[in-house]
């Protein structure tokens, strides 16, 4: 997948990121705006337009830090549409709740390398 970014490379309200690729053959496209951003304690981001994926459709996701007796606590979400297509239904209903895990999982260890890196 290739991103492309606005100027405000993401950090800011109404920030779009584009993704497109190609994979197994069928060319993905996806469009994000960011709708909620109070660094560093919360971000979410949601599709513009009509994605075109392969397991999930429009979708919102983000995450929020919170105190949690005298621990951080890390939320990270996605909500998710399955796509438009009868293929992309079944695709969806089989593998959407996978990749969404992925997405969630990958988001949290992504943050736990940020932090572990600003705190050494």
């Amino acid at each position: 997948m290739s991103y492309e970014f606005d100027d405000a490379q993401g950090r800011a309200v109404g920030s779009v990121i584009r993704m497109e690729g190609i994979i197994l053959g069928v060319r993905l496209s996806v469009e994000e705006v960011v709708i909620e951003r109070q660094p560093p304690r919360r971000k979410s981001w949601e599709t513009r337009g009509r994605p075109n994926l392969l397991v999930i459709g429009a979708h919102r996701m983000g995450f929020e830090i919170g105190d949690s007796d005298g621990a951080a606590r890390l939320r990270v979400f996605i909500d998710y549409d399955y796509p438009g297509s009868v293929l992309g239904r079944i695709l969806g209903w089989t593998f959407g709740p996978i990749y969404a895990r992925w997405c969630v999982k990958r988001m949290a260890e992504d943050a736990v390398r940020t932090f572990q890196r600003q705190k050494a």
